[in-house]
C-alpha cells in the first residue's frame, strides 16, 4: 500500500518480502551480502539499492597479513558455484605481496581432504560468506582441523570469530545506519537511490583465546585496523577505528 517512499528492510528474507509484495516501490535493503543484491540493483538501477553487509574479499585477506606481516600464501575454499567469485581477488593479491590458490569442495566427503590441501599451502584460510561451506554443520570440523595443523582462519565475520576463527574485519552498525542515512537523502535529493555500496570504516574483532592458544602476539586493534587501510589505500591514512 506505500507508494512514493522508500522501504529500508533488514536482512535478505525481509528485503524478499518487501519486494514480492510491492515491486515498484524503491527499496534500501540492510545487512545483505553484495552476491544478493547487486543482481537485484542492476536489474532495477535508482529503485534497488544496498548497505553491503559483507566485508570485501581483499580487506579479509589484509587482515590476515596484518596479524602475520611474514603471510604471503591464501588459501580458499569453493565450490563450483562460486569460484568465479574468487577471481578478482587473486587478481588483486599479487600488488600486495600475496597470491592465492581456491580448493574445490561440491560435497560434505570432499571437505576435510581439500581443507588438508588447503591449509599445506596456505599461511592461512580466507572463510568468505559462503554457506555451502561455511555453515553450522561444518564450521566446527573446519576450525578444529585448522587449528591441530596450527593454521588461523580468517572471516568470514564476527559470528564465526566467536566460533574460533582468529579474526575478521567487520564495519560497525552505526557506520552501516550512517550510510544508509546518507543514500536515504540522496534518494530525497535525487529522486534515485545510489548503487549498492560498502561502508567506509571498518573494525577488526579478535578470540584472544585462539591467539594465546596458537602463541600469536597481536598489536592492538586499532593498529590492525590502520595497518589494513594504509596498504589499501596506500597513502597511510588511517580511516579505520
Amino acid at each position: 500500500m506505500i507508494k512514493n517512499t522508500p522501504i529500508i528492510s533488514i536482512g535478505p528474507a525481509a528485503f524478499s518480502r518487501v519486494r514480492q509484495a510491492n515491486r515498484s516501490i524503491p527499496i534500501l535493503a540492510m545487512l545483505v551480502n553484495k552476491s544478493f543484491i547487486d543482481a537485484f540493483a542492476a536489474r532495477n538501477p535508482g529503485q534497488i539499492s544496498g548497505v553491503l553487509y559483507d566485508v570485501p574479499l581483499l580487506r579479509q585477506a589484509l587482515t590476515g597479513k596484518a596479524i602475520l606481516p611474514q603471510a604471503n600464501t591464501v588459501a580458499i575454499l569453493a565450490t563450483t558455484a562460486s569460484v568465479e567469485l574468487y577471481e578478482p581477488l587473486i587478481d588483486e593479491l599479487p600488488a600486495h605481496g600475496m597470491r592465492a590458490r581456491v580448493f574445490i569442495v561440491d560435497n560434505e566427503d570432499e571437505l576435510i581432504p581439500a581443507l588438508v590441501r588447503a591449509l599445506r599451502y596456505g599461511d592461512f584460510l580466507l572463510a568468505a560468506p559462503d554457506d555451502a561451506i561455511y555453515n553450522p554443520r561444518t564450521i566446527k570440523h573446519i576450525l578444529l582441523t585448522a587449528y591441530r595443523r596450527n593454521k588461523i582462519v580468517i572471516g568470514p565475520s564476527q559470528a564465526y570469530v566467536k566460533a574460533g576463527s582468529l579474526a575478521s574485519s567487520y564495519a560497525p552498525f552505526v557506520e552501516m545506519a550512517a550510510l544508509s542515512a546518507n543514500m536515504i537523502e540522496q534518494y530525497f535529493a535525487a529522486g534515485e537511490l545510489p548503487a549498492p555500496s560498502y561502508p567506509q570504516i571498518y573494525r577488526v574483532e579478535i578470540n584472544d583465546q585462539v591467539a594465546r592458544s596458537m602463541n600469536i602476539p597481536l598489536p592492538e586493534r586499532a593498529i590492525l585496523s590502520q595497518t589494513i587501510q594504509q596498504e589499501l589505500t596506500g597513502t597511510g591514512g588511517p580511516k579505520d577505528e
